[in-house]
């Protein structure tokens, strides 16, 4: 009977569970273990040569690494990018420079962090303090180190520990990850980072500072007796390796973070949570080779905050934050989300819900702890509350109605608090809402209710007293004014100087006489573009025209009066204008008809059935007719319509000519009118 062949060192059969590696000079096989080539390893081997051969062919040669930027460049197809936490990154990590965290961190002594502190300044920038004292924190003596979280916590606890170099966690006992902290032989880097040990004897040795149990929603509104359980965040143990590194990341439900270091170094490499930045990560992070790229080379700034042996940190909500552990090192930290941060903390969980990664250190029941904080925000802003409270409540309500709405019940249901009527709570604390901006700002609380955005027009053309003279008018010389400005729009810039009006001595006299009560003086410029408006249309046409003797001159081709190019608007807007605008059209309707001609872009509604279904107050229809004193929403193009048949074009100076004639019957009572207006 043939014997089966055997490989390695050993010599030993093969065994499809052992990994084995080829020596490229004698083509034998070797297990991993035999030779101390680890598998992760191997890839990155580009000639390997047994113990044997290592004497003849020399020791073996591995891949060359790609620069700091990873980008495969296609000309070596077995190069691999540099993998961020390999020992190739670290080595890099440590040899770069960052903008110093003198910048963007806060330094202060413990008993300066207080509520009142954070309520007046905000927590939106990382805070270092420097020793524990006045923290209101309690932490193990100098002498506690890793055996002893093993006596504290039990040997036979399972642990999330993270390969570090592939960036993956597996289960362990912690009696084998301690026994492996302290080996002196350490072939992986590996790592502890969510140890969270609130249910064991530890916590009575541990417990967080006094600010952070003071603003945290968990510690303070969740209910001794709810039946979901209450999100285990508050104590976690950090055992960390010399070279750990943790990639970029937020905290969980964009909960802000402490930490103290015990004993060791911590490196931390901050981003600002800017809307840029939050979308560069969330882009970063749902990349299939984000573990390639380092995320900081995205951003334009990245701070380097060292933090050593009994020093403190705190790091707001949304900070996007990575981790080096330079020696080894045994740290606390605690997550929690609070009301000085609730619109980053909402931002940061619908960025962590469309990314759906999986976390080792999850906010389990975030949702449910937001309904017993908006429980208790119905009953605070019943009395005094802060603007803090206010803005938070606002957006943790809208919140609730995105949650509750009947396609998204589904999938927010299980975390609803028991006995929580969500549509009563919602309407409940609305109306406590509006009640605290009342009580805050009397006078703005109708801001809210406001949808109309009107644009203004400064007039350039008339200034001073004229011009507050107009808007405050809402008899003919407003009306009068509004069509001088009209005139002048549809006029354009291009004038014939050598035209002149075809109005008789007498009814410039009477125009005279009505621009006088509008308090404007008549000129040849004022007439000037009307006129030369009209022939300029007329030529335009193409075709014959001619002046009537005694109505002026007009096209009967059907076509409409050129576009009005709108003015450019100022940014100012007030409600006032509707009323202004409701007012100037009436008087615009009674000047520009007259019973022998119509002008298409202020017919009267009962002449074409066509427009019966507008309403007066559609004020940014296409079609609506032109006022100089407001325009309402965006300018639209306005679409050609057919000019009703037997319709007329005249020209704006006979509209001027006809309304004068009009107002000439009433001279004996303008003046009586005028007087006691003025």
């Amino acid at each position: 009977m043939a014997t089966a062949p055997v490989y390695c060192i050993c010599r030993l059969p093969y065994d499809v569970t052992q990994f084995m590696i080829e020596c490229d000079a004698c083509k034998d096989w070797f297990h991993g273990s035999c030779v101390g080539v680890d598998e992760d390893d191997a890839p990155d081997i580009d000639i390997y040569h047994c113990p044997n051969c290592e004497k003849t062919h020399g020791k073996s040669t591995l891949k060359k690494k790609k620069n700091w930027n990873k980008q495969d460049t296609g000309q070596s197809g077995d190069v691999r990018p540099v993998q961020n936490g390999s020992q190739v990154f670290i080595k890099e990590l440590r040899s770069r420079t960052f903008p110093s965290s003198e910048d963007a961190v806060v330094k202060l002594v413990g008993s300066q962090l207080t509520l009142d502190y954070l309520e007046e300044h905000g927590f939106d920038e990382p805070i270092l303090v420097l020793k524990k004292d006045g923290l209101g924190m309690t932490m193990p003596a100098p002498t506690f180190y890793v055996s002893d979280v093993e006596n504290y916590v039990g040997p036979d606890v399972l642990v999330d520990v993270v390969d570090v170099t592939k960036q993956t966690d597996s289960k362990m006992k912690l009696k084998e990850f301690v026994d492996y902290y302290y080996s002196t032989n350490r072939k992986k880097v590996l790592n502890v980072i969510n140890l969270e040990f609130s249910d064991t004897r530890m916590a009575s040795i541990v417990e967080s500072p006094q600010i952070v149990r003071r603003l945290s929603w968990v510690e303070n509104y969740w209910p001794d007796d709810a039946l979901l359980g209450k999100p285990k965040v508050t104590k976690y143990c950090l055992i960390c390796v010399k070279d750990s590194y943790t990639d970029f990341h937020t905290e969980c439900a964009g909960a802000s973070v402490w930490y103290h270091v015990l004993k060791g170094e911590k490196i931390f490499f901050l981003i600002k949570p800017t809307s840029a930045n939050l979308s560069l990560y969330e882009r970063w992070r749902s990349s299939a080779n984000h573990s390639e790229m380092f995320f900081a080379d995205q951003v334009d700034k990245c701070y380097k905050c060292i933090l050593k042996q009994g020093q403190t940190l705190f790091i707001p909500s949304g900070w996007i934050n990575a981790v080096l552990t330079p020696v080894d090192c045994l740290s606390f930290s605690g997550h929690f989300v609070h009301s000085l941060s609730v619109d980053m903390q909402m931002r940061a969980y619908e960025v962590e819900k469309r990314l759906k990664v999986a976390s080792l250190t999850p906010f389990s029941n975030f949702e449910t702890a937001c309904w017993y904080v908006g429980r208790y925000y119905l009953e605070r802003l019943k009395g005094e509350s802060p603007s803090y409270l206010v803005h938070g409540a606002k957006i943790i309500n809208g919140a609730f109605r995105s949650w509750t709405k009947k396609q998204a019940l589904l999938e927010h249901e299980d975390e609803l608090p028991e006995n929580m009527k969500p549509a009563q709570l919602i309407k409940d604390l609305a109306k406590e809402i509006r009640n605290a901006e009342v009580r805050r700002f009397p006078a703005a609380d109708s801001s809210d209710n406001e949808s109309l955005h009107i644009d203004t027009e400064a007039k350039t053309e008339v200034k001073g007293r004229n011009s507050k003279a107009s808007k405050k008018k809402g008899g003919s010389a407003a009306g009068i004014l509004d069509l001088l400005q009209a005139s002048k729009q549809v006029g354009g810039i291009d004038y014939s100087n050598n035209s002149q009006p075809p109005a008789s001595p007498s009814t410039q006299e009477a125009i005279q006489g009505m621009l006088s009560m509008a308090n404007l003086q008549a000129s040849d410029t004022c007439l000037q573009p009307a006129w030369n408006n009209s022939q300029a249309k007329s030529n335009s046409h193409g075709g014959s025209t001619g002046r009537k003797p005694a109505g002026g001159a007009g096209s009967s081709n059907g076509k409409r009066p050129a576009k009005r190019t709108p003015k450019k608007p100022r940014k100012s807007s007030s409600v006032d204008s509707v009323d202004m605008f409701d007012d100037d059209q009436d008087h615009l309707d009674a000047c520009f008809k007259d019973s022998d001609y119509v002008y298409p872009s202020l017919e009267s509604e009962e002449d074409n059935p066509i427009f019966k279904s507008r309403s007066k107050k559609r004020k940014s229809s296409d079609d609506t007719p032109y006022s100089p004193t407001a325009r309402v929403g965006p300018s639209i193009p306005r679409q050609e319509r057919p000019a009703r048949e037997g319709a007329r074009v005249a020209s704006i100076e006979t509209g001027l000519a006809a309304a004068a004639a009009k107002l000439s019957h009433q001279v004996s009572v303008f003046p009586t009118a005028q007087r006691e207006r003025t």
